[in-house]
């Protein structure tokens, strides 16, 4: 990390303890008026799936979810159903998980290690570069040519220890050139290659993909929706935020750095006293803990606008690197993740069940976004520009 990017960071911490002084936060020019049916027609919902998830590189793994040659993983898509796998010289490829011969699913198994796949229903087989390989009784098949019956690929990049696809085959993948220099650098800083992928999990909700995203960029309702748990923690509606173009980041103060409210810290570091979350678009949202990391991952529905799938993982050095034995490793995260899980599945999950019945409603209206919910703005701002067409240099 270098030093202009830890002095940034302090930087923007003392701007958030100044806010909290001032019983202030970063905001947006104006309101913004939205429709229910942003979340509820399916018109809308397939051209993300087109036009976000088809053209831009979005997360799909932590490398070390793919450690080793032969590793491969399983994920469900919005466009596609993949195949991640670890080839021989340490790449990573995503395919399309249809064998070519009759459609059939080719692999179900979640994640494994196979040096090959072959088909369940006449046992073609395929190596893990996506070349067809056998054909069986292929003198009674007929005259094919292998080559061109391989795996479809789909564009995939390893970069910041993250594995990247873009949903379409044809695409181009730039995982540099969407997140800018200026996210480009930030995740480079950070060294999530050299972390672990300690635990991870994928819920499916019957709530559209944006109400679930949105959520998670909002320091506004902590107080409101997690009174026993972060709001005893994090301040609410305290911001201070960085615009990067199609991604943002933003420090939230937690409230040990209630110390500093009268007194000044000097130049001490105040990092230990925010969380620091990193929206990368078009749907991830990256928290910087002092000890650790958590990546939440939210992807449509591949048919329904009222349903998505949300992948939580934490992200953590090795025992090793911890100073840690593995015993005492291994509670420490198990019980953080306990943590995790119990807030969502108490707090989170049935606010945003109830919030999409309630868009729902034919007779909904409009609603709003506050001036104080910066993210959430810039989130919809991206979403918006992608399914438009158009590039971030038409915007005003």
């Amino acid at each position: 990390m270098t030093s202009d990017v830890v002095t940034d960071r302090e930087q923007r911490i003392r701007r958030a303890l100044q806010h909290l002084r001032d019983e202030t936060t970063d905001q947006v020019d104006d309101v913004v008026r939205f429709e229910a049916t942003e979340f509820t027609d399916p018109d809308i919902a397939a051209r993300e799936r087109d036009l976000v998830f088809g053209a831009v590189p979005t997360i799909v793994a932590h490398s070390s979810e793919l450690a080793r040659t032969y590793d491969f993983k399983n994920v469900r898509l919005p466009r596609n159903q993949v195949l991640l796998t670890r080839q021989r010289d340490g790449g990573v490829k995503a395919f399309v998980n249809l064998c070519r011969h009759r459609g059939a699913l080719l692999e179900d198994e979640a994640c494994g290690k196979r040096r090959l796949f072959s088909c369940p229903y006449h046992r073609w087989s395929y190596d893990i570069d996506g070349s067809l390989r056998t054909i069986t009784r292929g003198t009674t098949v007929g005259d094919l040519d292998p080559s061109g019956l391989g795996l479809i690929e789909l564009p995939c990049e390893e970069r910041h220890g993250f594995v990247w696809v873009v949903d379409r085959a044809g695409a181009q993948i730039d995982v540099a050139a969407w997140l800018g220099p200026q996210m480009d650098a930030i995740l480079a800083g950070y060294g999530l290659e050299g972390l672990l992928c300690v635990r991870s999990e994928s819920f499916a909700e019957p709530v559209n993909w944006k109400v679930m995203q949105d959520a998670f960029l909002d320091g506004y309702h902590i107080q409101y929706a997690h009174p026993n748990t972060a709001g005893k923690v994090i301040h609410t509606n305290v911001m201070a935020f960085e615009d990067l173009g199609d991604h943002c980041r933003f420090v939230a103060p937690r409230k040990s750095i209630d110390r500093w409210l009268e007194e000044d810290p000097g130049d001490r570091s105040l990092v230990d006293y925010v969380t620091e979350t990193h929206w990368v678009g078009p749907n991830s949202t990256l928290l910087k803990q002092p000890d650790h990391f958590q990546l939440l991952t939210f992807r449509p529905h591949h048919q329904s606008p009222t349903h998505s799938v949300m992948e939580m993982r934490l992200i953590v050095p090795s025992a090793e690197a911890a100073g840690m034995d593995d015993a005492h490793w291994s509670r420490l995260w198990e019980k953080n993740w306990q943590i995790l899980l119990d807030v969502l599945h108490s707090e989170d999950f049935p606010i945003l069940r109830r919030s999409q019945e309630g868009l729902g409603s034919r007779s909904a209206g409009t609603m709003v976004l506050g001036r104080n919910e910066v993210a959430n703005h810039l989130f919809r701002r991206t979403i918006q520009r992608l399914v438009a067409g158009r590039a971030e240099s038409d915007e005003v």
